[in-house]
């Protein structure tokens, strides 16, 4: 089966076998970026259904989801429980530590890693990874040190498109969409 969207280098294809564990940043990443605050202080954040779904998907599949972010945030905490994420690190300053604390625990390699970020926290991570990956809407110096780049941005279906490419490189797509197809959800 051909990987589209989006078409990627057999080499890339290659590495997303290995994957095991994505691990994800928030804010940029599996929301728009943009922080939203009610005239209470409460903090409010808006995340795709899509990108959700495709979490549980490869959830279904056997690959571990983490999330590290650098803020702390309830509603990270809620959307994570909603979704069955077991791993979840807020207030992380430095991500490559955590997701190499969190490989050891998992007793993974970093290669074994598809991680994914849109800002300068996110660059250690997202060079050392098996797949580096980030979006769209990041800078352009830190889009570089990826090897892929989303065609969606952060929020409105990027982690989707990866969870897609993730199965469709692993083998897992048509009996993930035969469920579908044939009412066997």
């Amino acid at each position: 089966m051909s990987l589209d969207p989006p078409l990627l280098d057999s080499q890339l294809v290659d590495r997303l076998r290995r994957v095991r564990l994505l691990a994800l940043d928030v804010d940029g990443v599996l929301t728009d970026g943009r922080l939203y605050f009610q005239t209470d202080g409460v903090e409010i954040k808006a995340f795709h259904t899509l990108d959700g779904h495709g979490i549980k998907l490869l959830q279904r599949a056997g690959i571990v989801v983490a999330l590290i972010t650098g803020r702390d945030s309830p509603m990270v905490s809620r959307r994570a429980a909603a979704l069955g994420i077991q791993h979840v690190f807020q207030g992380a300053e430095k991500k490559l530590t955590v997701l190499r604390e969190l490989c050891a625990r998992l007793e993974m390699e970093l290669d074994q890693v598809a991680y994914c970020g849109d800002d300068m926290p996110d660059v250690a991570a997202i060079r050392r990874a098996g797949v580096g990956i980030s979006v769209p809407g990041a800078p352009s110096y830190i889009r570089k040190h990826a090897d892929w780049v989303t065609e969606a941005v952060g929020g409105h279906g990027a982690v989707r498109e990866i969870c897609d490419t993730l199965l469709q490189a692993q083998g897992h797509w048509d009996a993930v969409l035969d469920t579908y197809l044939h009412g066997t959800t």
